[in-house]
């Protein structure tokens, strides 16, 4: 029998701690939040390995739980605090968006595939409100967000979603091919945004944001 709490600890000790992930608060959301709860049935032995676990609904749409300190990372680039609006784009089962929850936010979790919108509702219950439609058009009726997570790579700039960001708000996310995709932090300045590479990384590509045939990145 695996001891979750104990496999949390172990993660956030010898995976996040070990990556750049100082902010106690972040640490804390990863030690209370049950990854194991948000993987899919019969994989929750593999909840707390070093990788990310893929899934998807059949059809080719893919979706993923990000590696624990790949996913800590960009959280703790978004800066969530209580009371900011967040949308979790992609959001397969609700892991981050469960994890920004605990972190104080207002949530709204985005998915495009059926059986996974309502295996979010299932799995977040109260914590967070979950929306099904196209992941590149956004939530405008929630909008603006004060930080926005894609879980998943992009290949084309998330232009719809930066433009549901507040002033000053931020957008975090994997972006480029998949051998030099990097994630990328996108802060809101008016009608300009302002992109960061951060550290490489990178994660299944998302058919939403997918570069069109002949494109050069």
């Amino acid at each position: 029998m695996i001891d979750y709490a104990q496999a949390r600890r172990m993660m956030v000790d010898c995976q996040l701690r070990t990556f750049d992930v100082n902010d106690n608060t972040v640490l804390d959301a990863f030690d209370t939040v049950k990854r194991e709860a948000f993987v899919p049935k019969g994989r929750e032995a593999f909840a707390y390995i070093d990788q990310t676990l893929n899934f998807g609904d059949g059809a080719g749409e893919t979706r993923c739980l990000p590696a624990p300190m790949v996913l800590a990372r960009m959280v703790q680039a978004l800066r969530v605090r209580p009371g900011v609006a967040a949308l979790d784009v992609a959001s397969g089962t609700g892991y981050a968006a469960a994890i920004m929850a605990h972190l104080g936010a207002q949530v709204t979790a985005l998915e495009s595939v059926p059986d996974l919108a309502a295996e979010a509702r299932a799995r977040l219950g109260a914590t967070a409100q979950v929306v099904e439609g196209p992941i590149a058009s956004g939530a405008p009726k929630q909008a603006p967000f004060d930080v926005i997570l894609i879980n998943g790579r992009v290949e084309v700039r998330p232009q719809a979603l930066l433009e549901q960001l507040k002033d000053d708000g931020r957008l975090v996310c994997v972006m480029g091919p998949h051998r030099n995709a990097k994630v990328t932090l996108f802060v809101r300045a008016g009608d300009a945004f302002g992109a960061r590479p951060l550290f490489d990384a990178s994660l299944p590509g998302l058919e939403a944001f997918a570069a069109e045939a002949g494109f050069a990145f």
